[in-house]
């Protein structure tokens, strides 16, 4: 499939755009722009049981509500389940976008720079500039996000100062989610882990409660859980404690995500023009920490839980394998 560039090009000639030359002529469209690559799938295989301990809640939920009021229960147990298909439908995604992830759409100035830096970026990649829908974030920080089926988000702060090719670089890691399946995955299984999640707190909650009841009363529950903990893991081969190490294996999958994504940028061109933007953010935060030294604060480093719990791979990181895929092109 292919379209006629129709889009205004800016002067090659303005300092704003020298740093990124347009395409003109016709735009090949990919037959399958779309995919799922394997951290995808390890992200839907690792929240598997989060879904399974939700279609329990839902199920009791839904049939302790048709038991009141007559109605059938698969209505609302089927309801639940069909429902992860909104996330690729558009009113919904507006929905999410604004209300969810604090997003607005471009001002007429904003559009007129990130429209054609995007559409730049998708005729490189092949896809259809207009599958998908840009939004801004008011932020300070150099950031971007994909989301949901057609979410493509960028901080005003990476609108003001990134040129265009740097813009280029950020927007094509972000493509680079799309495509490779990550943003749907993501939010899905969120979604669908969402109602185990709260039972849990609610679980927590009643725990909290124990405090209250006597001692004796308290014992019983003490023990009537254990011994229901004790069954489960036993039934499962304790696979039932699986879910407490999720979080870590999910982080680990979501940051190789992030170095996928980095290198479908890179396959793209856009490799330097990110690597300048991390550049930056490394001097950022080598400013902040001279800065809180200098003011006497103390700058803590992160604890070994909390990078293992981080979903975004270091800057150094990022940059050496960028740098590997620079070098393996020559």
């Amino acid at each position: 499939m292919s379209y006629e560039s129709g889009t205004p090009q800016p002067d090659s000639s303005s300092p704003d755009h020298t740093d990124l030359p347009r395409r003109t002529g016709r735009v090949h469209i990919a037959a399958r722009s779309r995919g799922i690559d394997v951290t995808a799938l390890g992200s839907l295989a690792l929240h598997l049981p989060h879904g399974a301990a939700s279609l329990a809640v839902v199920f009791l939920v839904s049939y302790a509500f048709g038991r009141l009021t007559g109605l059938p229960w698969w209505i609302l147990l089927g309801s639940w389940v069909v429902s992860g298909a909104l996330a690729f439908h558009r009113p919904c995604e507006r929905v999410l976008a604004r209300w969810l992830f604090g997003l607005r759409y471009p001002t007429p100035e904003e559009h007129e720079r990130l429209r054609p830096v995007w559409r730049e970026v998708t005729a490189r990649a092949g896809v259809d500039a207009d599958s998908y829908q840009l939004w801004i974030e008011e932020s300070d920080e150099v950031n971007a996000m994909a989301a949901a089926g057609h979410i493509v988000g960028v901080t005003s702060h990476s609108l003001k100062t990134l040129t265009p090719a740097q813009l280029g670089g950020v927007l094509a890691h972000e493509l680079g989610h799309h495509t490779r399946g990550h943003a749907w995955a993501t939010l899905l299984s969120l979604w669908y882990a969402l109602p185990a999640r709260l039972a849990w707190r609610v679980l927590l909650r009643l725990v909290a409660l124990l405090n209250r009841l006597p001692t004796g009363a308290a014992a019983v529950v003490i023990g009537v859980c254990g011994a229901a903990l004790v069954a489960l893991a036993t039934a499962t081969y304790g696979l039932f404690f699986l879910p407490l190490a999720t979080p870590y294996l999910v982080a680990a999958i979501s940051r190789r995500s992030e170095l996928r994504a980095d290198e479908h940028a890179a396959g793209l061109g856009f490799a330097t023009q990110l690597m300048a933007v991390l550049h930056r953010e490394c001097d950022r935060e080598e400013t902040r920490r001279a800065t809180a030294t200098a003011l006497g604060a103390a700058f803590t480093k992160e604890g070994l839980v909390a990078r293992l719990l981080d979903s975004h791979p270091d800057v150094h990181t990022r940059l050496h394998h960028l740098q590997a895929h620079l070098e393996n092109r020559r």
